[in-house]
């Protein structure tokens, strides 16, 4: 290939601009970050937007490198054929390599009256839109936050430390992915908050009125503003554009990250679907294989076979409140472990982690490539048994 090779990364989150930056390792790269936004948000504060303890938002000068062009659109098509791109305010872009980095956001919610009496919280704009409602609300009104997932969690412990009567709505266990010492913790901290927990399998939402939240046990909670935290969607992009999805409309992909449909396209963080058994959601995952769609397109472009991703995880990190958090420290599996850092010492390493991840796209920004992570061959182990399993039906 002679002269620039053209890239659009097409959303500008973690993945997204991890991705970017990584690109600018050859200087015969052009790269294009498309993204709705003019500013990154910082997704694993948006809790705090609401609480209004943070705005969650960075210049994309101080975590972007010089080289790559930002352009503030909505991608409504992509044309595999064309290599190109059609953006919103009209006209296309074009791409020699696409890295598909849309991200997530909250599942629309098929429960009868959440779509119209719950707030999402997924992305900012959900975000400002609650904070203004929760801020009109009086103190001793009834806040329920749907789904006990990380998200979920943070918002009751954010908002319960601010003063307000919350009540958390598990619709399962509490923090599915914490092992049972780490939930004992979890659930002493937000005990201490005043935090309302309601888990089990009756605790099942079964409908949302202006006013309460109904729930499968026949119980009715009082609710002047409801958070609806539980579900994952993705953006239909890839699926309105005719390439190859997940059931969730996530991109699938092979183990190097490239499209099953075009060897042009590659997707990072969670709007991917590799071999069908997607990463969990986190920043930690997100600009990982952010990174690794990178390397993957400039293999390519090298002419060199792209490496299958191998990604190791250290836990998960949630908030509970300013004052207190918890690190589930985790086998490299992803699988938690008996092992967490709870309290004070918890929020510091979260407030640690919040800004570290910022500081690992600066970073990359100024220095391409100087990403590493840890391995886990555990992957390609799970991957071979499943390929056996279909084998022998």
């Amino acid at each position: 290939m002679t002269g620039n090779v053209d890239v659009a990364v097409v959303g500008g989150g973690y993945a997204g601009v991890m991705a970017a930056n990584r690109l600018t390792q050859r200087g015969d790269v052009a790269v294009t970050l498309i993204n709705p936004r003019r500013t990154f948000v910082e997704r694993i504060r948006l809790h705090q937007v609401v609480g209004g303890s943070h705005e969650a938002v960075v210049d994309y000068r101080e975590v972007l490198a010089e080289g790559v062009r930002l352009v503030v659109d909505t991608v409504t098509r992509i044309d595999a054929a064309e290599r190109s791109v059609t953006v919103a305010a009209g006209g296309t872009i074009g791409y020699d390599y696409l890295i598909y980095a849309v991200g997530s956001g909250s599942a629309d919610p098929d429960v009868p009256g959440a779509a119209e009496f719950a707030y999402p919280i997924a992305s900012m704009e959900d975000a400002q839109r609650l904070r203004p409602v929760v801020d009109a609300a009086p103190t001793t009104a009834p806040v329920t936050v749907v789904g006990a997932g990380p998200t979920g969690i943070e918002t009751a412990a954010e908002l319960a430390e601010a003063g307000r009567v919350v009540t958390l709505v598990c619709g399962g266990p509490l923090g599915p992915y914490l092992h049972a010492r780490g939930r004992r913790s979890v659930a002493k901290r937000l005990a201490r908050l005043g935090v309302t927990v309601l888990e089990g399998l009756d605790t099942t939402v079964t409908a949302v009125t202006r006013d309460a939240v109904r729930l499968g046990g026949g119980r009715e909670v009082s609710s002047a503003v409801t958070i609806w935290t539980a579900g994952f969607g993705v953006p239909d992009l890839a699926a309105r554009s005719g390439l190859s999805t997940d059931a969730l409309g996530r991109l699938l992909t092979d183990e190097t990250l490239t499209s099953v449909d075009d060897a042009r396209i590659v997707a990072a963080g969670d709007s991917a679907a590799p071999s069908d058994l997607p990463f969990r959601m986190s920043c930690q995952a997100a600009t990982r294989i952010g990174a690794h769609a990178a390397d993957t397109v400039l293999a390519r472009i090298a002419g060199e076979q792209p490496a299958p991703i191998n990604l190791g995880f250290f836990g998960q990190c949630i908030s509970l409140g300013r004052r207190a958090g918890i690190f589930q420290f985790a086998s490299k599996d992803d699988t938690a472990i008996g092992w967490y850092i709870g309290g004070g010492p918890g929020a510091k390493l979260k407030e640690f982690v919040c800004k570290q991840t910022v500081k690992h796209l600066a970073d990359e920004a100024s220095k391409p490539g100087s990403l590493t992570w840890v391995k886990d061959d555990k992957r390609q182990e799970l991957l071979r048994a499943r390929r056996g399993e279909a084998a022998t039906r």
